[in-house]
């Protein structure tokens, strides 16, 4: 690669980001569904004609924004379920690195707990997709500590969605949390509350093929 042509590559990818970060700022208060193109653009300081150059729209904008949020969440819970051994070990590490992914990733989560269920078809699938995708990385985790003759695929799956649906669930809790009532003390509560309803959820999974 040319230093030109080098030079234009990394202009492009700034431009990119700048658009993606704007987009985010600005969804801080309203869904996509409202937001304006023009907005966006005159938010970094480019010509409407330039977006077109990184995104086909704003629902393609919302699409790197859903891959961008949920991606670096599935690693870190992953790591998490593939290095704890005991269920409390495992319960405090989730609840603390959700905690920690909110503080440092606020926007990212209000805009998936927002557009989850918005108005932007592409995007709402996106989310679905991820999250689909999630829980068949947290079932292939579980399957090694469930007994196959008494735990089939499907059960295992359903156990896997449980758990992706408590994890978003405690990472609203948490920006709420965050964003309503900061002290300390109401975040801890949260995590609480969130411990608690795994070890249920665990608990759960010990005795499923007792009932």
């Amino acid at each position: 690669m040319s230093h030109t042509s080098g030079v234009r590559q990394a202009q492009k990818e700034k431009t990119r980001r700048a658009l993606m970060d704007a987009a985010l700022r600005l969804l801080e208060d309203q869904s996509l569904s409202s937001l304006g193109l023009r907005e966006v653009t005159r938010a970094v300081g480019v010509a409407p004609a330039a977006f077109y150059r990184h995104f086909r729209d704003l629902s393609d904008l919302g699409v790197a924004l859903v891959e961008e949020s949920l991606g670096s969440l599935h690693h870190m819970i992953n790591a998490i379920l593939a290095g704890q051994d005991g269920d409390e070990e495992r319960i405090e590490a989730t609840v603390d690195a959700v905690a920690e992914h909110v503080r440092r990733y606020p926007a990212h989560i209000r805009f998936i707990a927002r557009e989850r269920h918005g108005g932007v078809r592409p995007v709402r699938q996106a989310i679905a997709a991820e999250l689909d995708r999630f829980a068949d990385e947290v079932a292939t985790a579980f399957c090694p500590r469930l007994p196959a003759e008494s735990w089939p695929p499907e059960d295992v799956r359903m156990l896997a969605e449980l758990y992706v649906d408590h994890m978003v669930m405690t990472a609203t809790a948490f920006l709420e949390a965050q964003a309503d009532h900061p002290e300390a003390a109401d975040e801890r509560r949260v995590a609480a509350t969130a411990r608690k309803q795994l070890l249920l959820i665990s608990l759960g999974r010990r005795h499923w093929h007792d009932a």
